[in-house]
Order: C-alpha cells, then sequence, then structure tokens
C-alpha cells in the first residue's frame, strides 16, 4: 500500500488517507452564516475522498474575520447549517474540522474579487485590532493595539468557539497561528512591538498562542485533535525563522498539541516568497526532524507522486491540499488511480470508476 493511502490515528480518531483538505476561505457567508455553497463546496471534497476536510478560517469573533463575507462562529445561531454540513461530510467517511481564527490587522478589508482594501466603518467595517498599532500597509486599516482586557477577549473567543465547533459536530480543531493574522502578529518581532509580557523576547511573543491554546484544551475532549497552523518563517529580514518554527513546534508539542501544520508567509507586505513545488515542506521537514512531533505541509501539491513522495521521505506526516482541490474536488480518487490502489467510491459514481 502507498504511504499516501495508508490510515493514520490521531488520538481518537483515525484518518482512511494522509490527504487532508486546508482551509480555503470562501467569502460567502453573511453575518458568519454558513450557506448551502458551503455544503457543497465541501461535500463535493467528502465524495471525492478526502479524509479530512478543514472548513475555512472561521472568525471567533465579528472584528475577527478578514471580511465582511466571512464564516463565523462568534453565536450559537452559527451551529445549525455547520452541523447539516458536517453531517454529510461524515455519512460520506470523511472526518470534519475547523479551523478557528482571528485576523487582527489583516481584517475589515474587501473580498479578494473586489479588492484587497480596507473597508471603512462608515461603509460595513470596523476597527481592527493588533499586538501594536501598526498596519499591514498603507491600504488596509491602522489596527488598535489590543490592551489587557482585549488579549482576555481573544483567548475567551477562541475557547467559545471550540465550543460552538463541538456541538456543531466537527472532530478536529486547528488554531490559525500563521499567514500574519492575529497570533502570528505577536509570533513575529516585526509586528509586535510590545514592552509588556506578551511582547519582546521569544518566551513572550509566543505567550498569547499558549494561552489559547490551553483555553481551547480546556474544552476539548481528549479524543479530539487539535493541530495549530505556525508559520516556517515571514520570509522577511528580521522576522520570524525556521529556528524560531522549531522552537514554538517543542514548546507546543510539550504542552500537548497533536499535530503542528507548517505553513509561511503573509505576516508583512515586503516578504519575499521563494515560490515552487511543495515550496513550504522544507519547514514542516525541519519541525519535524527537530521536535519529533506530527506535521503537516501544504503548498502547491499537485499530483499523487508528489505527495507521496514527501510522506515516504518523512518530510511530513500529512499532506493538505488547496487549490489542487478547487481543480479537481476528487483528488483522492484520481491519486488512487495513479498509484494503482484501490480504493471505495461512493456507489452512485461507481459506474466511472476505472
Amino acid at each position: 500500500m502507498s504511504t499516501l493511502f495508508s490510515p493514520f490515528t490521531i488520538k481518537g480518531i483515525t484518518l482512511k488517507n494522509r490527504i487532508i483538505v486546508s482551509p480555503m476561505c470562501q467569502y460567502s457567508a453573511v453575518d458568519g452564516f454558513a450557506n448551502d455553497w458551503h455544503l457543497v463546496h465541501l461535500g463535493s471534497f467528502a465524495i471525492g475522498g478526502a479524509a479530512l476536510i478543514f472548513v475555512e478560517a472561521t472568525g471567533v469573533s465579528p472584528e475577527g474575520r478578514i471580511s465582511a463575507a466571512d464564516l463565523g462562529l462568534w453565536k450559537d445561531e452559527h451551529i445549525e447549517k455547520l452541523n447539516q454540513i458536517n453531517t454529510f461530510l461524515k455519512q460520506q467517511g470523511s472526518i470534519p474540522g475547523i479551523q478557528l481564527a482571528h485576523a487582527g490587522r489583516k481584517a475589515s478589508t474587501m473580498v479578494p474579487w473586489e479588492g484587497r482594501d480596507e473597508v471603512k466603518i462608515e461603509d460595513g467595517g470596523w476597527q481592527t485590532v493588533a499586538p501594536s498599532a501598526i498596519p499591514y500597509s498603507d491600504s488596509y486599516p491602522k489596527p488598535v493595539a489590543l490592551d489587557q482586557n482585549g488579549i482576555q477577549k481573544v483567548i475567551s473567543d477562541f475557547k467559545s468557539a471550540t465550543e460552538r465547533a463541538l456541538k456543531a459536530g466537527f472532530e478536529v480543531i486547528e488554531i490559525h497561528a500563521s499567514h500574519g493574522y492575529l497570533l502570528h502578529q505577536f509570533l513575529s518581532p516585526l509586528a509586535n512591538q510590545r514592552t509588556d509580557e506578551y511582547g519582546g523576547n521569544f518566551e513572550n511573543r509566543i505567550r498569547l498562542l499558549l494561552e489559547v491554546v490551553e483555553s481551547v484544551q480546556s474544552v476539548l475532549p481528549k479524543e479530539n485533535p487539535l493541530f495549530i497552523r505556525i508559520p516556517g518563517t515571514d520570509w522577511a529580514e528580521s522576522g520570524w525563522t525556521p529556528q524560531d518554527a522549531s522552537a514554538l513546534g517543542k514548546v507546543l508539542k510539550d504542552n500537548g498539541v497533536d499535530v503542528l501544520d507548517v505553513t509561511s508567509g503573509g505576516l508583512v507586505h515586503h516578504q519575499k516568497i521563494a515560490i515552487g513545488p511543495a515550496y513550504q515542506t522544507p519547514f514542516a521537514a525541519k519541525v519535524k526532524r527537530e521536535t519529533g512531533a506530527v506535521t503537516s505541509t501544504v503548498g502547491l501539491i499537485t499530483n499523487a507522486t508528489q505527495a507521496e513522495s514527501i510522506l515516504v521521505n518523512e518530510e511530513a506526516d500529512l499532506v493538505m491540499l488547496a487549490r489542487e482541490f478547487l481543480r479537481d474536488p476528487h483528488f483522492p480518487l484520481r491519486a488512487a488511480y495513479e498509484l494503482k490502489e484501490n480504493t471505495d467510491w461512493p456507489l452512485q459514481y461507481e459506474r466511472a470508476k476505472w
């Protein structure tokens, strides 16, 4: 059997293969509510054979959304539609996961197909927050620095969103601490210029993430895995480094985090990213090698042979795909054919099996 199609157990769940749908923002929600777009979008990946399907970055508070069209889990009314979606995913043999997020200074912006600029308060935007009052760029809102009450609200919001996620039927929780969003902003000295216990040295800059992790773990059942998406690098001078990623990875592993989802970039607009096939995998490999943690990788992984090679070479334990799933929601079925694996197809689709 190929490694890509071998099962993988994390705590109380077993993935039927190593193929994961990475969270992908759809910018299609109203007031945080999921709708039939999300049902069909996510359901197609379950029909296609993905083992674990992550719902997009979901705001733990209204001000935590990237745009007004993001999903949210800040009120109980959000649960019902998500529960319907998760019921369908489970019926197809997939495990539903959700990425909980707070955009920080990268919030209150347009949906991508309308632009990347700030949405002003008078136009439906909101005041953004960050570790320090430094905007992402000239076209983004200027945030206010979080005070102690604001920090405690962030921690509480992640905990409450986790409780709602469990009620909605999610079996895996991921905390988003990468791509330049709030928790990543605290991690990096390029965005965090605080002089209190949440800024300055490495131990202080990772403090908020650890407190969020602790709050989430306090309500997360022991059988439910916790993923953390961490940055492998800022791709910018004097920023977060691969060495920082490994150091954080060790701390998170020691604090009971189950999987480190290693990505990169997004913190500063002047970043210089060396993009290429599987360009983020070396960061996941370094974290895995230096911490012994279970890791996942994502980024320009586009075919079965490439994904299999990453796993066989022990560069990561799990493979996430995003854009390739948009191009082919049934990627796992195609990958199985390419690797000569005999996998189950939905009965309704068996007549098309290779």
